[in-house]
């Protein structure tokens, strides 16, 4: 464990807002890849919401003070604390994909450190391993290091393993893992989830006109998480829940799931579905009257993907996904300073490192409390505008893409305020 210190803008929202735009398919990663390629991030047997978790405990154990062993910045004068930072991640989980999108994950910390231009934060990485206790044993060093705030795990069992420990000692952790089960009591998830995108596009829809509506949703884990989303948010919008139908992604047969779908007689249809899977489902869909000619079709982030548009019966569809646009900042920069493309996910890790910045300026050991976090202002990212709830979920301003012949079209622009996007 190496503990970084260097100068790097000290507030979040000035320093991230040039870059904010810079990468339009990460909520197709959450979708997608977060949930269903990093199994481990989310399980796959939450059929069902989780109810909100209770109040946090107070910390047994709080660390209030500096206590012998904390990690110090060279020549620092001995009444003063530097911010300590603890990051956890799969260094060397047994997956060279894994391995690779942590070192990467890693990188993308280092460039926000350096861009915070704050001399007094010292990042502290320690490695989740293979998550479980591993994962414990590495919070329990930042712990003796005295990190008053914890980025990452990024496996749902490795927050789990870490969360007690942390919480023991007061210290809040932004986690990158896509189950909200493990959410809440110090744990606040800054990862890309599909409930977002389905809130979103819903909404949308509702307030063009659309009020029956129904969804085709894959049997996984990331067809629970729309399912689930997709039940609570219908209601909201004063929506009528025409019909749900679930279909094995392994085969992609829906003949008989159209077929029930569209004696439903929906005005608006979602499929949690992307890439050549989508395009093999849409035809049948249309031989269903299940196109856009027809009924409206919604979709998650799963299609930000340009293969979509070859397939004419998606043509006038909408999805939710982070506002896109030409400028690569973040993918120019992180290039030319490690010499490669940023593996997935590395936006989480840019946006956690320059939060801790921003709220870094509070009371030593007393800065990153709930009431910062959750600020209902929210903090701007990279790929857009996000805020805690009290139970340690993130929401996100995502904007409303349309599926044209040559390309996507912005239809709903994504917000830049919270202030009208409920409370």
């Amino acid at each position: 464990m190496i503990p970084l210190a260097v100068s790097c803008p000290s507030t979040l929202i000035p320093v991230v807002e040039n870059f904010r735009k810079a990468r339009r398919r990460l909520c197709a990663i959450a979708g997608a890849a977060a949930i269903a390629a990093l199994a481990g991030c989310t399980t796959a047997e939450q059929v069902k919401a989780p109810p909100p978790p209770p109040m946090a405990p107070l910390a047994s154990h709080p660390i209030t003070g500096e206590e012998p062993g904390f990690l110090r910045l060279p020549n620092m004068a001995p009444d003063a604390a530097p911010v300590r930072v603890g990051i956890i991640l799969p260094f060397s989980n047994g997956s060279p994909a894994t391995r690779a999108l942590a070192a990467g994950m890693m990188n993308a910390a280092e460039m926000a450190l350096f861009d915070s231009g704050n001399r007094n934060i010292m990042l502290i990485s320690a490695d989740e391993g293979g998550g479980g206790g591993e994962a414990a044993e590495a919070v329990r060093k930042l712990l003796a290091q005295g990190v008053e705030i914890i980025l990452g795990p990024l496996f749902s069992p490795s927050v789990t393993a870490v969360a007690p420990l942390a919480r023991d000692r007061g210290v809040p952790v932004i986690a990158f893992s896509t189950d909200r089960s493990v959410a809440g009591n110090g744990v606040y998830l800054l990862s890309f989830q599909p409930e977002n995108e389905v809130r979103r596009i819903v909404s949308y829809a509702a307030s063009q006109g659309h009020s029956n509506f129904a969804a085709l949703v894959p049997q996984n884990a990331y067809g629970d998480h729309i399912a689930n989303a997709f039940r609570a948010n219908v209601p909201v919008v004063a929506g009528k829940i025409a019909d749900l139908e679930r279909f094995d992604p392994a085969t992609g047969d829906v003949v008989t799931a159209a077929q029930t779908i569209a004696a439903a007689s929906p005005d608006a249809l979602l499929v949690a579905q992307g890439g050549q899977l989508l395009r093999n489902i849409a035809p049948t869909l249309a031989y269903d009257a299940l196109d856009n000619a027809h009924v409206k079709l919604l979709g998650t982030g799963v299609w930000d993907d340009p293969s979509i548009l070859h397939e004419p019966a998606l043509v006038g569809g909408w999805f939710a996904a982070p506002q896109p646009d030409t400028d690569d900042s973040f993918d120019a920069r992180y290039h030319t300073i490690f010499g490669s493309q940023p593996p997935r996910l590395t936006t989480l890790t840019y946006d956690a490192v320059s939060l801790a910045a921003l709220l870094s300026s509070g009371l030593p050991y007393h800065r990153f409390t709930p009431q910062a976090l959750t600020d209902p202002n929210g903090f701007s990212g990279i790929t857009g505008i996000f805020r805690f709830d009290a139970n340690g979920d993130c929401e996100r301003g995502l904007a409303v893409l349309g599926v044209g012949a040559d390309g996507f079209t912005i239809v709903s622009p994504a917000p830049t305020t919270f202030q009208h996007i409920g409370s």
